[in-house]
């Protein structure tokens, strides 16, 4: 086993850039509404190889907005439910139609594929361009299939702080608790990207700040996709996942 990867117990995919909302938070930076995505049978296959060798606990898909391609997510899900992954989750912002059959359609499909875990992005930032009456469709339909969902929200500068934004991140909270449905922890705004260039404002150019999703490349306890194949240092339309993490160093 590589030694950089000892630890490795976790798998992630960006499905796709391409994304419904155009939030001024979003650490990406501008976003289309379509776009380039992961192959879905290329991804089952890279899960179930990397089942064959590591321990993984957890599997996560998400984008930009991940449900613009559902088959490919159900794909990743299915393969990750076969492999024995226990939490397989994906984050959306819960837009991807306006149609209330294809709605019901997509969350059902979640629930065949294995989904156990929905984290849905609502607050002020999502809000100000996705509507939020098909985010609450979503989230009953997603019920209804009897699958755990969350919102997930984005504060700034802290979830205490009492700026504007998140005084209306706690009033749309507001209407999904009334549904039933909790609120995680949520992430702290990271200065990148469309929040770097929108709400600058709020950060303090002499801090050094630290992505949170930042792994110490010599013990890598998740392995992250991305919608061109990348991963590591290969590519899965390249080379087969296990000859990349079998190969993979740090200092390439």
């Amino acid at each position: 086993m590589n030694q950089y990867l000892k630890n490795l117990n976790r798998i992630e995919f960006v499905v796709t850039m391409a994304c419904t909302g155009r939030c001024k938070h979003c650490s990406e930076g501008e976003h289309i509404s379509d776009g380039e995505h992961i192959d879905g049978d290329a991804a089952a296959e890279a899960v179930c190889e990397i089942c064959e060798n590591y321990n993984i606990d957890s599997l996560m898909t998400f984008g930009g907005e991940p449900l613009l391609y559902p088959q490919t997510v159900c794909k990743i899900h299915n393969a990750a439910k076969n492999a024995g992954i226990p939490k397989r989750e994906i984050i959306t912002n819960g837009y991807f139609t306006k149609s209330s059959d294809r709605i019901k359609e997509v969350a059902h499909m979640l629930a065949e594929s294995g989904v156990n875990g929905i984290m849905l992005s609502v607050d002020a930032f999502h809000q100000e361009t996705i509507p939020l009456i098909y985010v609450k469709e979503f989230a009953k339909a997603v019920l209804s299939e009897r699958i755990f969902v969350e919102v997930h929200p984005a504060w700034l500068v802290s979830a205490e702080d009492d700026n504007a934004y998140n005084l209306k991140t706690r009033e749309l909270l507001k209407e999904f608790k009334a549904l039933g449905i909790g609120v995680s922890d949520g992430n702290i705004i990271f200065p990148s990207g469309n929040a770097k260039k929108y709400l600058s404002g709020y950060f303090d150019d002499n801090e050094e700040y630290i992505s949170p999703y930042q792994e110490n490349p010599k013990d890598m306890h998740a392995v992250s996709f991305f919608p061109n194949g990348d991963v590591l240092n290969g590519n899965i339309y390249q080379k087969s996942i296990s000859e990349i993490l079998k190969t993979y160093s740090p200092e390439e």
